[in-house]
């Protein structure tokens, strides 16, 4: 009977806490924003695709299963972004003004609350000094898993990615953290090749999710070409995938475009296509990061892309606006 007693209360003490060990439980309250949503996807795959967060009252709530530590991204209608560190167990507290989403903060964890230091830190901060911060914060912190976030937004999600200090700063945290796989995977695609603003594509052929042949040749032929990467969860690059598409219609002919994948799952893949109309080759080996076309390109990030001209690459890794009015210019 004390047994009995005892799990009832371990039971409702769980409850309490709002989560158990295999789960991961977000509660929210926003000012100026009683109702509404926004989304939530992770770039390492803890949860599959994207989801939807509804806001009532300027509450909300999020919970989701959560067997390993990983990053979820909230997706505000602004576009914005902000990264919340998930681990098994636990329960986090967002909060902030819906007209000052950059000031969010988010506590319950030590990751958590790192970020939200990081980013009070770098709010006046200039470009450089942000670089400087993000390198410090690793060196201080190699063991945590804002790390690598840092590293791939400000080191290798920019029109100019830093390879050499994007390894340098994964070494010094694969180190720490030898277990972290999504980190270990990174480490690998830094010290393989990339493809860089001035190079010529390696030399590849795939086929595509139709069963025709994409070759580096055919791409290199182009006058102007673009290798799109990917993937259903990443909202981010989801826009960036409408807005090719009609770039393209806009400029029939002029501009060749090829997809690459970074879904599990071919159906996933499929789906996301035709909803959206893309009728362009599309490359999914069902890989994700570790198929061989990725490697060969060095593609470490989501969104991502490589912008051709004549053969030559002339950027690479841009956001959806400084893709467009590269185009524009290059057209």
């Amino acid at each position: 009977m004390k047994h009995i007693a005892y799990f009832f209360w371990l039971t409702l003490v769980l409850m309490s806490c709002g989560t158990d060990s295999h789960h991961f439980k977000l509660d929210g309250r926003l000012l100026h924003l009683n109702q509404g949503e926004f989304y939530v996807y992770s770039p390492d795959g803890i949860i599959d695709g994207m989801d939807t967060i509804k806001v009532t009252g300027g509450r909300f709530t999020y919970e989701i299963p959560c067997e390993k530590s990983g990053t979820l991204l909230i997706v505000f209608s602004n576009f914005s972004e902000h990264p919340v560190f998930a681990e098994p167990g636990k329960k986090v507290e967002v909060k902030g003004d819906a007209s000052h989403l950059k000031e969010l903060e988010v506590k319950g964890t030590d990751d958590n609350e790192l970020m939200t230091k990081f980013k009070k830190k770098i709010a006046n901060a200039s470009p450089p000094e942000v670089l400087k911060y993000a390198e410090q914060f690793v060196n201080d912190h190699p063991s945590s898993d804002v790390g690598r976030y840092l590293v791939s937004k400000y080191f290798l999600r920019t029109p100019k990615p830093n390879y050499p200090k994007a390894k340098q700063l994964v070494d010094v945290m694969v180190k720490k953290q030898p277990k972290n796989g999504a980190l270990s995977r990174l480490q690998r695609q830094l010290s393989g090749g990339f493809v860089a603003e001035g190079d010529r594509l390696p030399s590849f052929s795939v086929t595509d999710m139709n069963g025709n042949v994409v070759t580096s040749a055919a791409l290199s032929q182009a006058p102007l070409a673009v290798i799109n990467v990917w993937t259903s969860w990443s909202y981010e690059s989801l826009d960036i995938q409408r807005q090719l598409n009609q770039f393209q219609k806009k400029h029939a002919g002029r501009l060749k475009v090829v997809g690459l994948s970074i879904d599990p799952s071919k159906k996933a893949c499929k789906e996301t296509l035709d909803r959206d109309s893309i009728r362009w080759s599309n490359i999914c080996d069902e890989a994700m990061f570790e198929g061989s076309l990725v490697h060969q390109l060095g593609i470490s990030s989501i969104p991502y892309n490589i912008i051709l001209k004549n053969g030559r690459v002339v950027a690479c890794g841009l956001d959806a606006q400084a893709l467009m009015k590269k185009l524009e210019e290059l057209i």
